[in-house]
């Protein structure tokens, strides 16, 4: 989740055979080909999308369409892709329920168990995964002026830490940020997959949208400031969303989220919403990119 798991899963030395990419090849991948459009083993697609999203924040063009789009009425907020629609998503981008974890895998992966299994990377996983589906029905519970305060902000790309901080999932002190760790190559969850007979779940991501949209995922973050926020014009009008709601960072969650459990990735943000302007300029003028939410919980109503 580079942010958002966009370091690759990684291989133990020896294993290239199976097919999983490193960050070096994904970084030269988005070097020598940051203008085009990648064909993977998900469906080619042709379309465009005029998403108001720049190169790199943008994606493979091919796939910008697959990423939520802007709200356009006020019942569209936070509201979850649901089966239906993930599974379509899953399908474009070169991925199947099959490609997922099985039930026993994921609930080993998810409690530290399994061949190798820890439950200190265990906890970081899951609590990526509730940031990044922290959608209508799914609050986050964070101590907000010495109580313990819900919050639903995923469609703004935002969310509360358990300190009560409003942050970008992207920002340094986010598990979502911390998880890369877990994930380079060598890591914990590459190793985990392997030494746990899921093999093909590994094969079947990298061949998917995952390879090309983390690369250009990867070069957003890196041009992108300490608020990881996302400037989008459209018609003339600018806002700000943050970084896991852009294309590329998006579709990256949800590849990885799919295959671990394609039930969870229904529950990730169907459409992307304004940040509010003045918590947008707090973010930004943040020297860490947190504010307390307790300041500005009053304009998300």
């Amino acid at each position: 989740m580079r942010s958002t798991w966009l370091a690759s899963l990684g291989h133990r030395r020896g294993s290239a055979r199976h097919g999983t990419l490193s960050v070096l090849a994904l970084i030269g991948a988005c070097l020598l080909s940051l203008a085009a459009t990648q064909t993977t083993s998900g469906q080619p697609i042709a379309d465009t999308a005029d998403t108001g999203f720049t190169i790199p924040f943008a994606g493979a063009p091919g796939y910008e369409h697959l990423a939520p789009t802007q709200m356009t009425s006020p019942d569209q907020l936070n509201q979850p892709l649901g089966q239906p629609l993930a599974d379509a998503i899953a399908g474009q981008i070169g991925l199947t329920r099959a490609d997922a974890l099985t039930e026993q895998q994921y609930h080993d992966l998810s409690t530290g168990g399994g061949v190798g299994g820890s439950r200190d990377a265990a906890e970081v996983i899951v609590a990526c995964v509730q940031i990044l589906t922290n959608t209508v029905g799914r609050p986050l519970y964070s101590e907000v002026d010495g109580q313990s305060t819900p919050s639903v902000l995923a469609s703004y790309g935002l969310y509360v830490n358990p300190g009560g901080l409003l942050q970008s999932p992207a920002n340094a002190d986010a598990p979502t940020r911390q998880v890369n760790t877990l994930i380079a190559p060598g890591g914990y969850v590459g190793n985990w997959l392997r030494d746990n007979g899921a093999v093909r779940t590994l094969i079947a991501l990298y061949r998917s949208a995952y390879t090309v949209q983390a690369a250009y995922g990867f070069a957003a973050q890196q041009i992108s400031d300490t608020a990881q926020l996302v400037t989008n014009t459209k018609a003339g009008a600018s806002s700000q969303v943050g970084m896991s709601m852009a294309p590329p960072l998006w579709i990256v969650n949800f590849a990885l989220i799919y295959v671990l459990n394609p039930a969870l990735a229904a529950g990730m943000p169907a459409y992307w919403a304004p940040i509010p302007p003045p918590i947008a300029d707090a973010i930004t003028a943040s020297p860490n990119g947190q504010v307390p939410f307790s300041d500005y919980a009053a304009y998300f109503g």
